[in-house]
């Protein structure tokens, strides 16, 4: 967040959304994470999926992840419509909860893959890296976003 100080100094009601974006990217990464690494592993462990279906289950999850994203997306851009922070402000706050969800999902559908790929057990690792990842990178998104929208 300090890299975008002026971002932040000369729209301050940026601020207001950012536990929303955090909150919407890790939660949407976490149970993305959850149901893939619980389907996927069972179906690895059987030889049903192999890291050849990789693009199959992103797919798969990439549809329902734009599905979620158009939703929240909507309840972000009303939300800031009605607190009165402005339609661009909104705007912003709509596009980074959709980009936000959209890379949650992405790389929740296939990072348990990719780590079963180098040997790791992605039932260990997959929430809480995913959590982490999907947070950082969520807010540099939201505030990028903001920066070319808004300053």
């Amino acid at each position: 967040m300090r890299a975008f100080e002026d971002t932040i100094e000369s729209v301050v009601a940026l601020a207001f959304f950012v536990p929303l974006i955090i909150g919407t990217g890790g939660n949407a990464g976490s149970q993305t994470t959850t149901t893939t690494t619980t389907t996927i592993v069972r179906s690895m462990a059987t030889g049903e999926v192999r890291f050849s279906d990789a693009r199959r289950i992103m797919w798969k999850e990439m549809r329902v992840g734009a599905l979620l994203g158009v939703t929240m997306a909507g309840i972000g851009l009303l939300r800031a419509v009605t607190w009165g922070t402005g339609q661009e402000l909104a705007f912003v706050v709509a596009l980074g909860l959709m980009s936000v969800v959209l890379l949650a999902t992405f790389v929740g559908s296939i990072l348990p893959l990719l780590l079963r790929r180098f040997g790791l057990d992605p039932a260990v690792v997959s929430a809480p890296f995913i959590t982490t990842f999907v947070d950082a990178t969520g807010l540099l998104i939201y505030f990028l976003l903001a920066q070319a929208i808004l300053v």
